[in-house]
């Protein structure tokens, strides 16, 4: 492939005795795996420069499902996520490995996860950055929900009614209530990712986990398995 890319490492592992395996997402090809040959090597140049959330010039060559690294240089220093913080980084690029296809273009998105890892980076509290994050990765991955209205009727929610959450469909009002139901003032909060308050943040959570459901799978998020510093969210 010809010319540098903006990229950001995902996530690394080891593969032989001093390479690398990459997992990257790109701005203009979208997440893929590459090959990072001898980037173990302790004389290595390309050692410090392959972290997650440090912005990357990348270029490789071949085809196939593992292309080989060609070059990586830093754009600019990596974004500082600092204690709690970095769990919820490493919960955005999880979902970002685990949800998105392979070598699937979202030139857009790309923007919306370098804004994820800049507001983490400045946050201390990282649950509004995340749900925006969420929501915008549903909307790319073609998640289409309208908060605005009621699937049953067609009328404008009602900021003090109740809407039941059904897949594919959308809200309908109901008065039952239970893990699927949200107030209409919740939906309108989620539709503008305005989160001003602790109960619109809980919504949105509770919403977000609902439609990632699918695309996640019954395999459980590894960075939800670290361990969450007393007193402090991580967001997911």
């Amino acid at each position: 492939m010809e010319g540098l890319q903006r990229c950001f490492v995902l996530h690394t592992r080891p593969y032989s005795e001093t390479s690398l395996i990459l997992d990257v997402f790109s701005e203009d090809a979208g997440r893929l795996t590459l090959l990072s040959k001898g980037a173990r090597r302790k004389r290595s140049n390309l050692k410090g420069a392959l972290q997650p959330f440090t912005p990357l010039f990348m270029k490789w060559s071949g085809r196939g499902t593992m292309p080989v690294l060609t070059h990586a240089e830093p754009i600019s220093i990596g974004l500082p996520m600092r204690s709690y913080i970095l769990y919820s980084a490493l919960y955005v690029n999880e979902l970002v490995a685990r949800v998105l296809e392979t070598n699937t273009p979202y030139p857009v998105l790309f923007l919306d996860y370098l804004n994820v890892l800049r507001e983490l980076a400045q946050a201390d509290n990282p649950e509004p950055a995340l749900r925006r994050f969420e929501l915008a990765l549903l909307y790319h991955l073609g998640y289409g929900i309208d908060f605005l209205h009621c699937a049953g009727s067609g009328l404008p929610v009602d900021d003090t009614m109740t809407y039941n959450y059904r897949e594919q469909r959308g809200f309908i009002a109901s008065m039952k209530v239970g893990h699927l139901t949200f107030s209409g003032e919740q939906l309108k909060a989620i539709d503008a990712r305005r989160f001003e308050t602790p109960e619109q943040l809980r919504a949105a959570k509770r919403f977000t986990r609902i439609a990632l459901k699918p695309y996640l799978g019954s395999k459980p998020l590894k960075s939800r398995e670290l361990f969450i510093p007393r007193g402090r969210s991580t967001g997911k």
